[in-house]
Order: C-alpha cells, then sequence, then structure tokens
C-alpha cells in the first residue's frame, strides 16, 4: 500500500518547491509488526498525511523506517511525538529506524531520544520490542 502527500502549488512553482511524502506499509517479519517506510520530507506540508497513515495503523507493533527522509522539520518532530502518544494510549509499541545524522541530531536536541525509541536497522527494532 502507498500513500502520496504532493504540495499544491502553481506548475510552474513546483520544479523548485514541490514536496512530497511517500509512506509504504507493509507486514514485519514478526507476527503483530507493521512497517512505515517514509520516502520525503517530514514537514509542515506533509505531517497530516504522516498522522492519517499512523493513526489508520493498529498493529501491536509500528516501526517507521526513516532511511528516505532527507530533513524534518519542528511539525514533523510534533507528528512523532503526537504518534507516539497515540501509541501509548492504545497500549501499542513504536520504533523510529534509519535516522539520517540531521534526524537524530533533531531528535538529540530535543531531549525526545529520552522517550522515543530509536534503532538503526529494522531488523534490530523488530528484536528489541518482541
Amino acid at each position: 500500500m502507498i500513500y502520496c502527500l504532493a504540495s499544491l502549488l502553481p506548475i510552474e512553482s513546483t520544479a523548485m518547491f514541490s514536496k512530497s511524502l511517500q509512506i509504504t506499509a507493509e507486514p514485519g517479519a514478526r507476527e503483530g509488526t507493521r512497517i512505515l517506510h517514509l520516502n520525503g520530507p517530514l514537514d509542515m506540508e506533509t505531517t497530516l498525511e504522516f498522522q492519517r497513515v499512523v493513526r489508520a495503523e493498529s498493529s501491536p507493533v509500528l516501526i517507521v523506517d526513516f532511511g528516505g527522509v532527507p530533513y524534518m522539520d519542528s511539525a514533523g518532530l510534533g507528528a512523532i511525538v503526537g504518534a507516539y502518544v497515540s501509541a501509548q494510549k492504545a497500549q501499542r509499541r513504536i520504533a523510529l529506524t534509519g535516522m539520517n545524522e540531521r534526524l537524530r541530531a533533531l531528535v538529540e536536541l530535543n531531549r525526545l531520544s529520552k522517550i522515543l525509541a530509536t534503532y538503526t536497522s529494522i531488523a534490530e527494532a523488530e528484536t528489541a520490542l518482541h
């Protein structure tokens, strides 16, 4: 299943400012695990789609792979915190994987590494969460 959100800019502007976030969902290697692969920026223009897809997931374990996310702004960071809070309320687990150095620094700077489970790979996250 693939979800895509593209900005709605005039055609002549899209070459310079076009942003989209593709979210591909697939089952994990372990039962009860779902993996969301993100490709594109997680920012003010794309967070609504991210939130919609995360809210639609009901698996006990959700792994969000940031391997294709080049950057994230404060709105994206807020969307991640919102996903974490929603998962906690539903007694589900959520993990983040594949963050580049820039994204990890943003998480660290905001001291969210104390509450967010981050892993270098999907396999590492699946092992830790089961």
